[in-house]
């Protein structure tokens, strides 16, 4: 009796729930096949950031420490002494900004933002050839950089300009109104206006001449 009753309660026979049954099967197989398959691709996406984040650390801190011992030695030698080098403002690599710490001689400053405008620019050139010297590329164009140095300094400038040109190979593009600076350059391009509304371009190649 009890047997029957429990028979009745179930209720009327569904003929079709082995079809279903199969089909839910297929549909679970799929489903975890697609799991299994983004399971895979989120672990293999991690290891590639996990590395991406490797390397970029190691050669970060590489051209840093490349970097930072060249501009100490371009810094000294455009101000005829001092200290120049660079500071990490984080502990992770990834995320942490770059300071330049700079004392002109005869100073006691050391923030970048406490030095005159000739000494910016100075330690501005000095942090432009360092990178150079690391990562030299074929061009480099300059735009009037040499406007607030004094004489003294714009030799210095420039007698630098030749020595990264020996070791880097890289032509220089130097835009200026200074005599010292010009007087310097293997070519001078200017551009004249002869007549109103009309501009010539002029060369000069102070090697030959």
């Amino acid at each position: 009796v009890d047997v029957q009753k429990k028979i009745e309660s179930m209720g009327a026979i569904n003929l079709a729930a082995i079809d279903e049954l199969s089909d839910q099967k297929e549909r679970k197989k799929y489903l975890d096949d697609q799991y299994t398959d983004l399971s895979s691709s989120v672990s293999t996406l991690e290891n590639a950031i996990k590395k991406i984040d490797s390397e970029t650390k190691s050669k970060f801190k590489e051209m840093f420490d490349s970097i930072n011992s060249n501009l100490n030695s371009f810094f000294t030698k455009i101000f005829g002494g001092g200290k120049a080098y660079l500071e990490l403002t984080e502990n992770d690599l990834l995320n942490t900004g770059v300071r330049i710490m700079a004392r002109p001689p005869g100073k006691l400053v050391k923030n970048i933002n406490l030095l005159s405008g000739g000494e910016k620019a100075g330690t501005g050139i000095a942090f432009v050839f360092s990178i150079f010297k690391s990562n030299p590329a074929p061009f480099c164009l300059l735009d009037e950089v040499d406007a607030p140095l004094d004489d003294a300094n714009v030799t210095r400038f420039c007698n630098l300009l030749d020595e990264l040109t020996k070791i880097t190979n890289t032509k220089f593009i130097i835009v200026t109104h200074h005599a010292l600076t010009m007087s310097k350059m293997n070519r001078l391009y200017g551009v004249t206006m002869p007549e109103k509304g009309i501009s010539q371009l002029v060369a000069v190649d102070l090697q030959k001449a």
